[in-house]
């Protein structure tokens, strides 16, 4: 379902947007979060799977979202300025990108969705090892020299 701004309360919402700010929305409440392995979300998100979670009521609070019909019964929204995959659509459901939301920890997935499409490596992703720690810290301090264009993770 989606709302118009005016329908906004002052009750809890979680927000969130995409990478540029140009497209940002408030979400009441959250239903069934999943990570889909389909070949569609790969690459639609540029991943090997695509964290979705349900909503009942999405309120688009800046901008508006382009729309790409990836299917006869399925849209993907997105940001037309930086690219930010920010939905999953179909007549009866929406679906929002749960790293567009603004604290992504609010919506943990809890189901895994089209698994048999699962990328070969996926499985083993979590042994892979981490940098050597010298490594760690000269990305680390290369990280803090960074001055971000991103949108900030709460509202402007």
């Amino acid at each position: 379902m989606t709302a118009s701004q005016d329908d906004m309360t002052s009750e809890n919402r979680y927000s969130g947007g995409c990478q540029c700010g140009a497209v940002r929305f408030s979400i009441k409440r959250f239903g069934k979060a999943s990570i889909c392995h389909c070949r569609m979300c790969q690459k639609a998100f540029g991943g090997f799977f695509a964290p979705l979670v349900e909503v009942d009521e999405i309120i688009w609070t800046r901008g508006t979202r382009a729309i790409f019909h990836s299917s006869q019964t399925n849209q993907r929204g997105f940001c037309s300025s930086c690219g930010t995959p920010l939905t999953y659509e179909t007549d009866e459901s929406i679906e929002i990108a749960i790293g567009a939301l603004d604290n992504p920890d609010v919506a943990p997935p809890v189901v895994q969705v089209n698994a048999h499409d699962q990328r070969p490596c996926f499985a083993g992703l979590s042994d892979l090892p981490e940098k050597p720690l010298d490594q760690i810290s000269v990305d680390k301090a290369w990280n803090s020299s960074i001055v971000s264009n991103q949108h900030p993770d709460h509202d402007t």
